[in-house]
């Protein structure tokens, strides 16, 4: 019996346990979600909430109508991170883990980014105006929020279904429009959507869209040059290929409910014309995403239970942008992919404290990533970079809350993940010239199919001794298997392995078909104090320990087609094959915030800041791990005064002089820029405006990644190395909502 169906089996022996006969819910005239069933006994929440932030809430507000890149409503969160992409397509790190190595959930749906640079990371296909939820998990994760990953959690959601209340208005509609304009780039995006409901249906609506010019640096930080053949200089101060447009997300949902229980059909699709990536060395020319989504929820006495079945493609095309080399015919990569995804889970409640959480999922995503030939060496035929290349993941989990007493709660939970991995056979360009045959010829005579059994582990406990201190402290053992590109991305051609990089800074990759998956060993504690009602002070200060068996890390690729230059270089940019190493990570957090005036008059003054050091080794080289964030922080205050919110903010990092040697990282110098926001809220009408980066500091971003956004991108000399990708200069923005 296979694992997904063990899982299977153990819902169906929960269900009885579950719904133990549900009652009928009570009217309301209110406009509700889902009618609640009534239960005597849930004293513990049916959803994980071990070590989960969310962002400012006033904060969360003023970004979520001034951007376009939903990773930007992650900024407040302590120990999250953004490292540098497309100007919708950021990618987060917690604690020095991002991308792959994160569980990522963009309404319940774990998205699978299908690009060689990952430029449609799953964060990029979220709305950030509809974002009505935001969950974090940076420590202890529980193992029913996700699988297949070493690092935290980041669940991202819209709002939920509205429906007409069950006596009174039989029928509701509501609509919404919002617009947004950033002074730096000349941004521009809007967004409509409305609602239609009756008591058992509802029906919703959103489709935004944004585009932005090339953005402008605090100053100049490179030469002024032509980006194309005979083309004009790009500006020292102008950061090329930052640029994107035709930026569409639309939604469609279908929602039907009777007592106790809910049907949601759901289709979305985002589609994007052009975006550039000032850290890569292709831009994105074309990305069509669709994500077809059925979800069941059912409430009954017991606890709940919901299955979902998720359904993604996606079409993504790259190639030289307008600030790029075009080599005449440019170099166009094609990539198509798919992704099924099923889940089943229930929440049982044992007893008034006991709560058991048990699920299995299922996961199959097939990948097509083939070049064009454009003639001359790239020709004649079709170069295959992963042809039929599939991933298969088998999940199951069981997890057990329970609450001792007021004082203690515990959880500890268990997770199965079983991971299939396979490719296809593969060719370049011409399979006549060795410098494609041989290592294709090496490829295809590899074992290309891989199994791997992860296996995850939680074990997490919280003392609350007094209502104004909490202590948290847990461990994590995680699995996580390699993704299709660093498994079986093959070639060690400079031009080839230069178009699969996954982190931006600027070298190529060569895949490793032998790599292990990742296993890591998570330890965390916390502290809370605060005031009993907690409005007038708190601190919050967490230490976090992560070591990692068989990393996976880079070496200098010293076969095929690498020189023995190569091996040595300490500038310039190099080529780098995946490889398995031993690796810690370890830092802290330290968050706090304090009323510093309160009254009728004049509203309420607060203060608040964040604290975050981080370190991260390579064990077994001695080297430090590439894009770890040197000492950061921030500092703000915040006045509300009945509909207004302002906030003052200064945001600053040391210098990072800790980087990664095998991957010839670039220093940067430390900052510190001033924000400025605010925003006004009527009953239908809001109104955000913010200054960003007030003073129009020239600054690094100490995870923008290495710059070749602009110029002959296809070789390592081509470009100047050892210029970072600034931050934004000045920017002023405005924001308008209106509800009705």
């Amino acid at each position: 019996m296979s694992l997904l169906a063990r899982g299977a089996a153990a819902l169906l022996l929960l269900l009885p346990f579950v719904a133990g006969g549900a009652e009928p819910t009570q009217e309301s005239d209110a406009v509700v979600v889902l009618e609640p069933i009534e239960v005597k006994v849930p004293q513990v929440s049916t959803d994980a909430t071990t070590g989960a932030s969310t962002p400012d809430a006033a904060e969360l507000r003023a970004r979520k109508g001034t951007t376009g890149d939903a990773t930007e409503l992650l900024r407040s969160v302590p120990g999250v991170t953004l490292n540098g992409a497309g100007g919708i397509s950021s990618l987060p790190a917690i604690h020095g883990l991002s991308d792959d190595r994160l569980s990522i959930q963009v309404d319940g749906a774990e998205l699978v980014a299908a690009c060689p640079n990952h430029m449609n990371s799953p964060l990029s296909y979220a709305d950030p105006s509809r974002v009505e939820n935001v969950t974090v998990f940076t420590g202890v994760t529980p193992v029913s929020v996700g699988g297949d990953s070493i690092g935290g959690s980041i669940q991202i959601s819209s709002a939920p279904p509205e429906f007409a209340g069950y006596v009174g208005d039989r029928f509701i509609a509501r609509a919404v429009a919002s617009s947004f304009y950033r002074g730096n780039g000349d941004a521009f995006g809007y967004r409509v959507g409305g609602t239609a409901a009756g008591r058992w249906l509802s029906l919703t609506f959103s489709q935004s869209s944004s585009r932005v010019d090339r953005l402008l640096a605090g100053g100049p930080f490179k030469t002024a040059e032509p980006g194309t053949e005979g083309g004009s200089p790009i500006p020292g101060d102008e950061i090329g290929s930052s640029a994107y447009r035709g930026a569409v997300r639309r939604s469609l949902g279908l929602a039907l409910r009777s007592p106790g229980h809910l049907l949601q059909l759901e289709a979305s699709q985002q589609a994007v014309a052009f975006e550039g990536f000032p850290n890569q060395r292709m831009d994105l020319t074309a990305n069509d995403n669709r994500v077809f989504t059925v979800r069941y929820t059912g409430t009954f006495e017991r606890g709940d239970v919901e299955a979902r079945l998720d359904y993604q493609t996606t079409d993504h095309e790259m190639d030289m942008g307008p600030d790029r080399y075009s080599y005449g015919a440019g170099m166009p990569m094609n990539t198509e992919a798919k992704n099924r995804a099923v889940l089943v889970r229930a929440n049982v409640h044992l007893s008034e404290r006991h709560l058991v959480r048990t699920g299995a999922e299922y996961q199959y995503y097939t990948l097509y990533d083939w070049w064009p030939p454009v003639g001359g060496s790239m020709g004649p035929n079709a170069f295959w970079n992963v042809d039929f290349g599939e991933r298969r993941r088998v999940d199951g989990y069981a997890e057990w809350e329970a609450r001792w007493s007021d004082a203690w709660t515990s959880l500890v939970g268990l997770r199965s993940d079983t991971v299939r991995t396979d490719a296809g056979p593969v060719q370049g360009y011409d399979n006549g010239l060795s410098a494609w045959a041989d290592d294709a010829a090496r490829f295809n005579a590899a074992d290309r199919r891989r199994t791997d059994q992860n296996w995850s582990l939680t074990a997490w406990a919280r003392y609350v001794p007094a209502p104004t201190q909490a202590y948290e402290a847990g461990y994590a053992r995680k699995g996580r298997s390699p993704n299709l590109y660093q498994r079986y991305a093959w070639s060690t051609n400079a031009m080839a392995a230069l178009m699969n990089n996954l982190v931006g800074d600027g070298n190529g990759y060569v895949g490793n078909v032998a790599l292990a998956p990742e296993t890591a060993h998570t330890f965390s504690v916390t502290g809370d104090w605060h005031d009993a009602d907690r409005e007038r002070w708190g601190v919050r200060a967490s230490a976090h320990l992560t070591r990692v068996h068989d990393y996976i890390d880079a070496r200098r690729c010293d076969f095929g087609q690498c020189s023995a230059e190569n091996v040595g270089a300490s500038t310039g940019f190099v080529l780098l094959q995946y490889v398995n190493h031993e690796a810690l990570l370890r830092g802290a957090d330290l968050s706090g915030r304090l009323v510093l005036a309160r009254s009728t008059r004049f509203g309420r003054l607060a203060a608040s800041g964040t604290l975050s050091v981080l370190r991260g080794e390579d064990l077994t080289t001695d080297d430090d791990l590439y894009a770890i964030v040197p000492l950061s922080g921030s500092v703000a205050l915040v006045h509300e005064l009945g509909g207004w919110t302002g906030t003052a903010e200064l945001v600053g990092a040391a210098d990072k002089d800790r980087v990664s040697r095998v991957r010839n990282e670039v220093r940067t110098a430390g900052y510190t820029v001033v924000n400025l926001r605010g925003g006004y809220a009527w009953k239908h009408v809001r109104i955000d405006a913010s200054i960003e980066n007030v003073l129009d500091r020239l600054y690094a971003n100490p995870l923008g990644g290495a710059y070749v956004g602009q110029g002959p991108s296809m070789s390592t000399t081509s470009i100047p190395w050892g210029v970072a990708v600034p931050g934004p200069g000045r920017s002023l923005n405005v924001a308008v909502e209106l509800q009705f």
